[in-house]
């Protein structure tokens, strides 16, 4: 049921509280909707902070309004602003990979650069210390 009050709006009843850190949703609006994402903070009552991870579902991590989420049964075992590392991790454990059918993307030309210049960086400061 859905509460209008002076602008500020809010989920009632169980969507509220099945909204928590660790649950699996659904985006339901914006350039995302349809691709799967976990809860990683709850800022306030109608904000919460979610990813993807971006490298697997395509979802950044950002502040998402839980208006537009679709929480599903599942729920991750992770802590309050957890990594994506970790949460793949979970999701791994917990077999979510393969029964939301989801895939890993390829790295972007961008951040591929920033990884092999960071280890062109270690690799010239260890000859130099030699």
């Amino acid at each position: 049921m859905l509460k209008m009050h002076e602008g500020n709006y809010e989920r009632k009843g169980e969507e509220d509280k099945m909204i928590e850190v660790g649950r699996v949703c659904v985006k339901l609006s914006g350039r995302e909707a349809g691709k799967i994402c976990v809860v990683t903070k709850k800022i306030d009552k109608t904000f919460v902070e979610v990813t993807g991870p971006r490298n697997l579902t395509g979802v950044k991590r950002r502040r998402c309004n839980i208006m537009h989420l679709e929480p599903t049964k599942y729920l991750l075992k992770i802590k309050e602003g957890a990594s994506d590392e970790e949460i793949i991790k979970v999701m791994k454990k917990e077999n979510l990979i393969k029964k939301f059918n989801l895939k890993f993307k390829k790295i972007e030309k961008k951040e591929m650069v920033k990884k092999e210049k960071a280890k062109k960086s270690k690799e010239k400061k260890k000859k130099s210390e030699k």
